[in-house]
């Protein structure tokens, strides 16, 4: 039996951008003919016996055509043109940049740490790439760390969170987040460890899927006991490709497929995650990490040098990272600010050059858009109702900052709202309007390339899903209906449906 989407499914899935008062009114960038050329190109499909028009131009005109091999994620917007297209390799320079300690001969490149993850933008991001669980106790994780925080316990915590002023109390000694290399010198932070419990799912068919279920601790504590009651969460690194692209999304786009109390009743509420700006301190709309909990990628490159690095930057300008008070041996190591060179580790350009070359990683083409196979299981995808998160297509801002950005068609997959993913998936650590059972939706682009990008097949985010079904198959609460239509489907269907995820 082949699933078929409805056209009650379509209208519910349409009513929250195409509105009663006309179409798409929230594009105060658009004139009325450009909202109705919109709002056409991006409608649902109903007809999927061929492709839709553009469909494999993932990033519309910045999507690279270059030939899929291991450096599928590294290649420029193709529409970079002259002094942009020489900015983005001298920025991909600074990303591969390996960081030293101070002080060092090598004056531009000291700074490192002192606690630290990695000690480049690259080895985190391998290949612009998907991070991955370390192999065993005895690999680093240099691709994944915890987060740490603690529940407010004082009036001035709970009134920094209710404003905003911060998204989460970083645990007293060790910090937002937990380090697990160190200079020289310096004891490291700490080790992650990780069990896994075998979860079996038998399947419709009678087939029986083994996930296994992580379970998080530290161990040799470095700088002594964590406060009780510490929140641990895991992170893998994410894809880098298409960021520019999704920042240059229009909010209201975004915010008209907000239901944060279900009043369609279709169960599915996805919620906005509202952050203060850095720039200007105004609330704005989260777009970039697991909990979309960074307006901008300056905000989270920023962020990154200074949590995973050490490094420090004008976003973020302490040149101890992430050492806290409680840590007075880290503090008072040398840091690798220079007079000659500004009044940070990495002053801009620095950070401006990064943050372009993040901007415009290009999003790969598509492949097999018409097999039969890949269009079979798009319409499984879009009738079981994945398409009420994973929202496919958007025509970008006509004021989006870069040029090359604009008034783009591009296919991200994702609503970039927070969800309810259920229990198993949830980590019990709330950032910002983030519940700890909430996650943003992630992009699916390039999702079918991360083994030959990156060696491996682990996802969402903390790596646990080995495989695109078993990614599935952990999807709960709202995605719950959705998750339990895949279980229902025949062999046939589910290789459908993930051999269209893979075309992605």
């Amino acid at each position: 039996m082949r699933i078929r989407i409805t056209l009650s499914v379509l209208a519910a899935l349409a009513s929250s951008v195409v509105l009663a008062d006309g179409l798409l009114p929230h594009r105060d960038d658009l004139s009325a003919e450009d909202r109705a050329r919109v709002a056409a190109v991006t409608a649902l499909p109903d007809d999927f016996s061929k492709p839709q028009g553009f469909e494999a131009m993932s990033g519309g005109a910045a999507t690279s055509t270059a030939s899929v091999n291991s450096n599928a994620f590294s290649h420029p917007s193709a529409n970079l043109k002259g002094q942009a297209r020489a900015d983005f390799f001298v920025g991909n320079g600074l990303f591969k940049k390996v960081w030293v300690s101070a002080p060092a001969s090598t004056r531009a490149s000291d700074g490192l740490g002192p606690l630290f993850n990695a000690r480049s933008c690259q080895r985190c991001h391998l290949k612009d790439g998907r991070g991955h669980p370390p192999a065993g106790p005895d690999d680093l994780a240099t691709s994944m760390f915890l987060r740490l925080s603690v529940p407010p316990s004082t009036d001035a915590e709970r009134e920094a969170l209710r404003t905003k002023t911060t998204l989460r109390i970083p645990e007293p000694t060790y910090g937002g987040q937990l380090q697990d290399v160190a200079v020289p010198g310096l004891p490291a932070e700490g080790r992650m460890a990780i069990t896994y419990q075998d979860e079996p799912v038998t399947l419709g068919d009678g087939k029986v899927v083994t996930l296994r279920k992580p379970t998080y601790s530290v161990a040799e504590l470095g700088y002594g006991p964590m406060a009780d009651g510490t929140l641990l969460s895991p992170r893998v690194a994410p894809q880098m490709i298409g960021m520019g692209l999704l920042e240059a999304i229009h909010p209201g786009d975004i915010l008209a497929n907000a239901d944060p109390d279900d009043a369609d009743g279709d169960g599915i509420s996805g919620r906005p995650s509202m952050v203060r700006d850095p720039d200007n301190g105004e609330l704005v709309l989260g777009r970039f990490g697991w909990k979309a909990s960074n307006p901008t990628i300056r905000a989270q490159s920023a962020g990154a040098f200074a949590g995973d690095i050490g490094i420090s930057n004008p976003g973020s300008p302490d040149p101890f990272g992430d050492c806290t008070a409680n840590q007075p041996q880290c503090r008072e190591m040398p840091h690798g600010v220079q007079d000659a060179l500004g009044d940070t580790e990495a002053p801009d350009p620095v950070l401006d050059l990064v943050v372009f070359y993040s901007k415009n990683l290009a999003v790969p083409a598509r492949r097999d858009v018409d097999d039969p196979q890949v269009l079979r299981g798009k319409e499984l995808f879009y009738s079981i109702g994945c398409v009420a998160c994973h929202r496919p297509s958007y025509v970008t801002s006509r004021d989006a900052t870069s040029e090359e950005h604009r008034f783009q068609l591009i296919w991200p997959y994702t609503d970039m709202l927070l969800h309810d993913m259920g229990e198993g998936l949830a980590d019990g650590r709330p950032v910002g309007d983030a519940s700890g059972r909430e996650w943003r939706t992630a992009p699916l682009w390039g999702i079918g390339l991360t083994e030959i990008v990156n060696g491996h097949t682990f996802f969402l985010h903390d790596g646990r899903a080995r495989n695109l079904l078993e990614a599935v198959l952990w999807h709960g609460g709202e995605a719950q209906a959705a998750r339990d239509a895949v279980v229902a489907m025949d062999a046939e269907q589910r290789a459908d449906l993930i051999r269209f995820l893979e075309s992605l």
